[in-house]
């Protein structure tokens, strides 16, 4: 069986309801063979990156940048992971107020330097979370499970 790691950082209902899409599309009934493993940002460890076959991340984009808990997510597993998991698939999503620029920008630097390989189209909006938004998370979360399939 493979595993899919899922960590975000979801501090309100509205982005909360973001990664509960994600992880419904994950879980969908034609996912089969893939074990979803969730984890919040600041209680990730390197064994679930080390045991993960793919990875979904998830973010608020805070002053123009990720999440603090997702940088301490990544600085805490760098060092230990990012040669082991090279190559490995993920992707993310990214909800904002206004801009989310930076938040991007340092998802796409932070992951080149672990040499993941993005697999699906983020998804990456501002403004209000509303069902249009939740469908593209849904899909997020299964395009990702569905390349994980054994």
């Amino acid at each position: 069986m493979t595993r899919l790691l899922v960590v975000h950082h979801s501090p309100t209902p509205a982005v909360q309801s973001i990664a509960d899409a994600v992880l419904a599309g994950t879980n969908h009934e034609a996912i089969e063979g893939v074990e979803i493993v969730e984890r919040q940002a600041l209680e990730a460890t390197v064994d679930d990156v080390l045991s993960a076959d793919g990875y979904l991340l998830g973010t608020t984009a805070n002053f123009g940048y990720i999440s603090g808990a997702l940088k301490h997510f990544f600085d805490t597993t760098f060092n230990a992971t990012h040669e082991v998991t090279a190559k490995r698939p993920f992707s993310y999503w990214i909800h904002g107020g206004y801009d989310t620029t930076g938040a991007e920008n340092a998802i796409k630097s932070i992951t080149t330097g672990y040499g993941w390989s993005l697999v699906a189209d983020p998804l990456v909006f501002t403004g209000e979370v509303d069902d249009a938004h939740l469908e593209r998370a849904t899909e997020l979360g299964a395009s990702v499970a569905a390349l994980l399939m054994e």
